[in-house]
């Protein structure tokens, strides 16, 4: 199954291909995977506008598409308990997340809750501001470049969220490649098993 790379590019650049770069780098790595790839040099962003562009890599595959980037919408989350769901490495493979993507009721994705902590969203890492502070979960299912990069500006910090917390939050936002962190304003709906 090839990894993925869901990266923006806009008006004629990737902003934010380094981090995209690290984490490529640490994927094929983790998995033992000797092949380089460069992402500078074989990626280009069209001249105007913004862009998803979704390049998907192995040991021996890479292409890319470039897609007109339309956002999803993110007013309510419905979470959902799932113990077994793992996501480290971005991969083309999201049966298991689709499934939990099924189960958002009336809400636009679902808040996965593992150990009583909530994790990510099916397309996203999540941030609630409690006390005035941003904080991300400390075990996301996936490490996302822009949860990494708001990490690295010193925007957001790690810590444990219960359910209870989050729902309790002054604001609740979610955060992808392609969105940047974005406020959930109509919030975190009862959870269901």
């Amino acid at each position: 199954m090839p990894f993925l790379e869901t990266i923006l590019a806009e008006e004629g650049r990737f902003p934010y291909l380094e981090w995209h770069q690290q984490r490529l780098e640490r994927t094929l790595k983790r998995h033992g995977i000797v092949t380089q790839y460069d992402l500078i040099n074989r990626l280009e962003a069209p001249e105007t506008g913004r862009w998803r562009c979704r390049v998907q890599y192995d040991e021996h595959l890479f292409t890319y598409e470039l897609l007109p980037y339309t956002p999803r919408i993110i007013t309510t989350l419905q979470p959902v308990t799932d113990e077994t769901v793992v996501y480290r490495d971005k991969t083309t493979e999201r049966e298991r997340l689709e499934r939990l993507f099924a189960r958002r009721g009336s809400a636009d994705d679902v808040l996965i809750v593992q150990a009583g902590l909530i994790t990510d969203t099916t397309i996203a890492n999540v941030a609630c501001l409690i006390g005035g502070q941003w904080l991300t979960p400390k075990r996301p299912l996936l490490e996302g470049t822009a949860r990494a990069r708001l990490i690295a500006a010193g925007k957001l910090t790690c810590a444990d969220i219960t359910l209870d917390a989050a729902r309790g939050a002054e604001r609740v936002a979610v955060m992808n490649a392609l969105s940047g962190l974005v406020e959930v304003s109509g919030g975190i709906l009862p959870l269901i098993n």
